[in-house]
C-alpha cells in the first residue's frame, strides 16, 4: 500500500535545466571515525573516490567521469587561468577548461588537509603547492570575487586580488579539467515530490524540504537525522559536506539556494556529517554549509546549527561494482532475523543503534533472534569485507 500511495503523490517540476558533466557525486574520502554516535561521514561509503593515472599527465576520475590535469598549471591571475586552460594542449586534447565549483569541490579529500586532495594523483608544480584553486564561476553581484576551492578543504567566494600575480600573498593555481563524454541537459534540475521531499535529478539525492525548526549541536544533528521519518521513508541521514555543497546556487545569494525548492532554508548554517581533519585524535570541529553565499566552513561541534537531511541509495565504490560477490543483507526492514547473500563465513559483525549502543558483536549474527529488539534504525558494521556499513530498519 505504501508503494501505491507514493506513486499517487503529486510531483512538481519547474523548468530549471542543468548541464550534467558528472556521472556521480564522489564521497568525501573521510574514512576515520570521530564519534561513537552512528551516522557520521565515515559510516557511509557513497561513491568511494577512485582515480586512474593515465600515464600522460592526466587523471581520470572513475566516479564523475571527468579527466583532470595531474600537475596543475601553477599560480595565475583569474583571467590568465582562464586563458591558460583554454589554450592548454595536454595528452593530445585541446578541450581543457577551468572547472565549475561543483567539479572542483568533487576532488577534495576531507580525510586530508593542506592539501585536502589525494596527492598520489594530484599535485602542484611548486612546493609548497597551491593555497587555492580557481573555478570558472564569478561571484554573482561582485565581479571582483571568484569561487575557489582551498587547500584546507573548503570552497568559497574569494577576491581576485589575493593571488600573488595580482599583488596578493596567496597562491591561486589553475587546474584544468575536460569532459570526456558529451554533457547532457537535465530539463528539471529538481522535483518537488509533494511529500515533504525534493529530488535532485543531477545527483539522484533526495532532500528534506523543510529543515528542523531548532538549532542543535553536531552530535544532536546526527541523531536527529538518523531518527527522521519523512515521505514514508526512515533512511535519512546527515549529508556530508560535498552533498550539501552540491545544492548551492552560485547565481543567487541570501540565500544561495534554488528557489522555489529550497526556499524554506533561509540564511543559516547547516551541519554536515564531515569532521574537520584534526591534528589530534580528539577532533572538536565539523564542516557546515552557510547559505548566505554557499560557502563551506567549519565550527565547534558543541556550537549549534540547523539540519537538512538527505537520503539516497549508497552507490558502491568502483572496485565493488566490479565484484559480483559483494555481501548483500536482507530483509530490510527486518523483524526477527538478519540474512545474507555471498557471506563467506569470515566476516565479523557489530550491530549498533543510532545512539552507538552495541547490541551484537561476533560472527554468527544470522543465527540470532532479534524479535525483542526495539523498533527503529540500526547500523550493521561488517569487518573484513568490501561492504562495510549497512543501515537497517527494525520493524
Amino acid at each position: 500500500m505504501k508503494k501505491l500511495i507514493f506513486l499517487l503523490l503529486t510531483t512538481f517540476s519547474f523548468a530549471q535545466s542543468v548541464t550534467k558533466t558528472i556521472n556521480l557525486l564522489p564521497d568525501t574520502g573521510q574514512n576515520n571515525s570521530y564519534t561513537a554516535t552512528v551516522g557520521e561521514d565515515n559510516d557511509y561509503n557513497i561513491n568511494v573516490p577512485s582515480y586512474t593515472d593515465n600515464g600522460n599527465g592526466t587523471i581520470t576520475d572513475n566516479v564523475t567521469g571527468l579527466m583532470w590535469q595531474k600537475v596543475d598549471g601553477g599560480e595565475k591571475t583569474f583571467e590568465n587561468a582562464i586563458t591558460y586552460c583554454e589554450n592548454l594542449v595536454l595528452a593530445g586534447y585541446s578541450d581543457w577548461r577551468l572547472p565549475t565549483p561543483l567539479e572542483s569541490f568533487s576532488i577534495m579529500n576531507l580525510q586530508n588537509s593542506n592539501p585536502a586532495i589525494n596527492t598520489t594523483y594530484f599535485s602542484s608544480p611548486t612546493t609548497p603547492g597551491a593555497d587555492y584553486w580557481w573555478t570558472s564561476t564569478i561571484q554573482v553581484g561582485d565581479a571582483t570575487k571568484v569561487w575557489c576551492t582551498n587547500a584546507g578543504g573548503g570552497i568559497g567566494n574569494k577576491p581576485k586580488a589575493e593571488t600573488m600575480s595580482a599583488g596578493g600573498s596567496f597562491k591561486y593555481n589553475a587546474r584544468a579539467v575536460r569532459t570526456v563524454t558529451t554533457p547532457t541537459t537535465i530539463i528539471n534540475h529538481f522535483t518537488d515530490n509533494g511529500d515533504g521531499t525534493i529530488t535532485d535529478n543531477l545527483t539522484q539525492l533526495v532532500w528534506q524540504k523543510i529543515p528542523n525548526a531548532n538549532v542543535v549541536t553536531w552530535e544532536e544533528a546526527i541523531t536527529y537525522a538518523e531518527g527522521l521519518t519523512v515521505g514514508s521513508n526512515s533512511d535519512w541521514r546527515l549529508p556530508n559536506i560535498k552533498e550539501l555543497q552540491s545544492i548551492t546556487n552560485e547565481l543567487t545569494t541570501n540565500p544561495s539556494v534554488f528557489a522555489p525548492f529550497f526556499s524554506n532554508l533561509g540564511v543559516h548554517n547547516y551541519w554536515s556529517s564531515t569532521t574537520l581533519k584534526p591534528n589530534t585524535q580528539n577532533p572538536s570541529s565539523a564542516w557546515y554549509w552557510n547559505t548566505q553565499f554557499g560557502i563551506t566552513t567549519y565550527g565547534a561541534k558543541t556550537s549549534t546549527n540547523y539540519v537538512l537531511c538527505v537520503r539516497g541509495i549508497p552507490q558502491l565504490g568502483i572496485s565493488e561494482i566490479e565484484n559480483e560477490n559483494v555481501l548483500k543483507v536482507f530483509p530490510n526492514p527486518f523483524s526477527t532475523k538478519i540474512s545474507f547473500e555471498n557471506k563467506t563465513g569470515n566476516e565479523f559483525f557489530e550491530l549498533y543503534d543510532i545512539q552507538g549502543k552495541l547490541f551484537f558483536s561476533g560472527k554468527n549474527i544470522d543465527k540470532q533472534d532479534f524479535s525483542n529488539l526495539t523498533k527503529g534504525t540500526y547500523f550493521l558494521k561488517v569487518i573484513d569485507h568490501t561492504s562495510s556499513n549497512f543501515k537497517l530498519i527494525k520493524e
